[in-house]
């Protein structure tokens, strides 16, 4: 897989989210957001705590409906979950923990998929595979580390086969090595699959590493600061990567008088 296509899978025009407190007014979390996702992409979001990054995902995934304007995928309003959309949390807890790490995926795949048990272990299989924790695949939840039980997660995500794979925080509460292995194999699995990634993250380097475009929010009720084409830095060595990370920081900057400057761990550390 190369760029992503030019052909947008997600739009938002106008959209502004809210979340109501009992009878009270509603409190708007994000205002007036348009914007555009390419097929195949990885689009990558941050902004201040509290801005509404998840919110903006749940939205794209159907769990919240948008109080202005309107939110399309494939060209079509979304109403409500799909399985062409598949979540990955930052909880590592996000297994089934009387299953084990294969049954986890064979189950999510006969229910949504309808598939006979014997064609959902294989399928299972090839995916744990893809994410390197085959190994694990007769294992339980609590018997795992916190990336290998991030890597099962994102293989029964995978096994939908989703036309696009929602990321919040996926890695945020992982050790840097660990997170930056992962960060490595998400472009590698990226590339074998071309799946479009929807990202949130409070990692600067995070988002331009992975990202084609990394959308800024500006704090709450949040609004679309910049879209920032990232494709050509991902090269943590490289001019472009510096430039970018340090103007996305400057926009932080100033959403964010607390924002804490990241440690980056070198890539080459793990490569």
């Amino acid at each position: 897989m190369g760029q992503p296509d030019k052909e947008p899978i997600v739009q938002l025009s106008h959209v502004s989210l809210a979340y109501q407190h009992g009878h009270a007014q509603s409190a708007t979390i994000l205002e007036d957001v348009t914007l555009s996702i390419q097929r195949g992409e990885k689009f990558m979001i941050i902004g201040p705590s509290g801005c509404g990054k998840t919110t903006l995902i749940k939205a794209i995934g159907g769990f919240l409906k948008a109080r202005q304007g309107e939110v399309t995928v494939n060209g079509v309003p979304v109403k409500k979950p799909g399985p062409d959309r598949a979540f990955v949390f930052q909880d590592f807890e996000q297994l089934f923990a009387w299953r084990t790490v294969l049954d986890n995926i064979v189950y999510a795949l006969q229910v949504t998929k309808h598939l006979p048990r014997r064609q959902a272990i294989d399928k299972a299989s090839f995916y744990l595979e893809l994410v390197d924790v085959a190994a694990a695949a007769d294992k339980y939840p609590h018997m795992l580390s916190g990336g290998m039980k991030q890597r099962a997660a994102l293989a029964r995500a995978l096994a939908l086969e989703p036309d696009i794979l929602l990321m919040d925080e996926p890695f945020g509460a992982l050790d840097a090595i660990t997170r930056n292995q992962l960060q490595l194999e998400l472009n590698t699995i990226w590339r074998r699959t071309g799946v479009t990634i929807v990202l949130v993250t409070h990692s600067i380097q995070e988002a331009v590493f992975l990202g084609h475009h990394v959308l800024v929010l500006s704090s709450s009720p949040a609004r679309v600061l910049e879209i920032v084409d990232t494709s050509q830095a991902e090269d943590l060595d490289s001019p472009a990567f510096t430039a970018h990370s340090l103007h996305l920081q400057s926009l932080l900057v100033r959403q964010d008088k607390d924002l804490i400057r990241e440690q980056v761990v070198p890539l080459s550390i793990v490569q």
